[in-house]
Order: structure tokens, then C-alpha cells, then sequence
């Protein structure tokens, strides 16, 4: 199997088998990351992608899912997917579902009757970094799309059948917005309704844009403790049904995770249960860069 550089997948996707059809990030854009800034974007060839697919074959007896990598695969046109899709539907007839991270511009450059083909040809589960429901964060994150154009993409992604889980940055909006942006990402949440909730907690990339601003004191980092209230907050306001609350990201100093509404009142207590548990030293301590065992949300 063929990978070029870092290759990242979602947790919930770690018995998947990854297959790459791009290299690095078509956006590459946003102001909290540098996971592809020394790896220019290309798509990978056809005849590569066959040659990984034959090679899965020979290895594996039966292949029930596959994700591909890498950041944005979504991305491709719709041809070039179904092109894809069809080769692996060939050569792992088997296979249930085909996943990949997705960029709300990925889904405004594509017909409704195209998303409907691409979901007949088994894609599925899309993996989609909104990052907050707040306006003015998503502009802040230079995600290239607006919440209100994220809103009306997922829409059409449900009207096409196509599942979709929603990534969420638990800090997103700094120190001084914390309710605001608990507020407004249970709203965003509420509406949208994603078949999966993955939260992470914001850390910044070293080089990145925003690590300018927090060095130069333009943007504060939220505590340990505005972290898990906000997250609390968020998790109380949510009112969803049959959506998988995914709180299991490294990043994340409380573990939680359960399918809504079922486990919604146990988990907002084991983060209150944490969070009483947790000395007043580490909580009101402002998150700065360089503390010990931070880890990037992971798009």
C-alpha cells in the first residue's frame, strides 16, 4: 500500500482499511493547523489506486470498510469518486462502506443527483471539520466556508442519504467565549443533526497563524476548566436522537462517549465527576503552548 507523508484518520476508523486517493490538503488553509504545510496536494493515479486495491486483496480475506485518505478525499469530482468507487465495489465486492474526511466546500461542487450516485456506489459516513457553530470562529479558523453555507451542505447530504459525523473544537472560540461557544455549537448540532458528534480540545500548532496571535496575547487559550465547562455545556444543550457523542480524542482530559439521548445525563455527570476531581492547580492555569502531553485535534 502506498502513503505519502503523515497520514491521519479518525479514531472510530481504526480498523478500517486506508486507502490513499490524494496526497496532503486541498484547502491547507487553517489558521490553527500545520499538518500539511511541507506536503503539497496531488491526486493520486488510478492505476496506483488499483494496484493498492489488488494488494488489500491478496492480504486481506474480506474488507468491510474502507477510509480514505488523505485530508480531504471529498475533494476529488464526483467522477474521479465514482471512478474509485466503482474499482473498489470490482476488486472488494465485500466492502460496506467507503469513508473519508470531507470540507463543506467538497460538498457545494457537487449536484444533488451526484451525491445520490456516489451514496448508491456505497460512500458513506463523511468526516467533517465545522470545528464551532460560532460565526465568527469558523472565520476566525479560516475554514473557507460560512456556518450558515456548512447548514445548508449537510442538509443536502441528509436529503442524499449520506451519513456524516461533525468535528467539534472545544476551545475554538478562547477564554473569553466559552459559553457563547458551547451555546452555539449545541444549536449547530441540534439542527444539522450528524449520525456522529467528535469532540477535541483545541491545541495549537506550533508555526500555525493563531500560534502568532496566542504568543503576541491576541487570542487566550481557554483554562483546563473553562475547557470541561464548556464541553458540559455543550453536551447539556444538545437534544438529539440516535447520534453518537464521540468524546474520545487524546486531547480530551475526561473521557466520555455514548449514543444520545441514552447516555446523555451519565456523561455530563462523569465530566462533573472529573472535574471536581481535578486540583484547583491544573484547572485555573491557562493553557499555554509547550504543556506536556497536548495533542492536536487530528482532522
Amino acid at each position: 500500500m502506498k502513503y505519502t507523508g503523515p497520514v491521519y484518520r479518525p479514531p472510530f476508523e481504526a480498523n478500517s482499511l486506508l486507502l490513499q486517493v490524494t496526497v496532503g490538503c486541498s484547502h491547507n488553509e487553517c489558521s490553527f493547523c500545520t499538518m500539511y504545510s511541507d506536503v503539497p496536494f496531488h491526486v493520486e493515479t488510478l492505476e496506483q489506486i488499483e494496484q493498492d486495491l489488488r494488494e488489500a486483496r491478496r492480504v486481506y480475506p474480506r474488507v468491510n470498510r474502507i477510509f480514505l485518505v488523505n485530508a480531504d478525499p471529498f475533494s476529488l469530482s464526483a467522477d474521479r469518486l465514482k471512478s474509485i468507487a466503482v474499482k473498489i465495489n470490482e476488486i472488494l465486492p465485500e466492502v460496506e462502506t467507503i469513508a473519508m474526511y470531507a470540507s463543506v466546500n467538497n460538498i457545494i461542487n457537487k449536484t444533488d443527483d451526484e451525491l445520490k450516485e456516489l451514496r448508491a456506489l456505497k460512500i458513506n459516513d463523511l468526516n467533517i471539520g465545522l470545528e464551532s457553530g460560532m460565526p465568527e470562529v469558523v472565520e476566525h479558523f479560516n475554514k473557507g466556508f460560512t456556518v450558515d453555507e456548512a447548514k445548508a451542505q449537510l442538509k443536502r447530504l441528509t436529503n442524499a442519504g449520506i451519513d456524516f459525523s461533525v468535528n467539534i473544537i472545544i476551545g475554538g472560540a478562547g477564554s473569553e467565549k466559552t459559553r457563547e461557544n458551547a451555546t452555539a455549537n449545541s444549536k449547530l448540532l441540534n439542527e444539522v443533526k450528524p449520525k456522529l458528534i467528535f469532540i477535541a480540545t483545541l491545541h495549537v500548532d506550533p508555526g500555525s497563524p493563531l500560534d502568532e496571535e496566542v504568543k503576541k496575547g491576541l487570542f487566550i487559550e481557554n483554562t483546563l476548566r473553562q475547557n470541561i465547562e464548556e464541553e458540559i455545556e455543550m453536551l447539556s444543550g444538545l437534544d438529539l436522537d440516535h447520534t453518537y457523542f464521540f468524546g474520545l480524542h487524546t486531547s480530551n482530559v475526561i473521557p466520555v462517549h455514548g449514543m444520545l439521548p441514552d447516555k446523555k445525563d451519565e456523561m455530563v455527570a462523569e465530566l462533573k465527576e472529573g472535574l471536581d476531581s481535578i486540583g484547583v492547580e491544573y484547572l485555573d492555569g491557562h493553557l499555554q503552548k509547550g504543556v506536556e502531553g497536548a495533542v492536536s485535534i487530528r482532522r
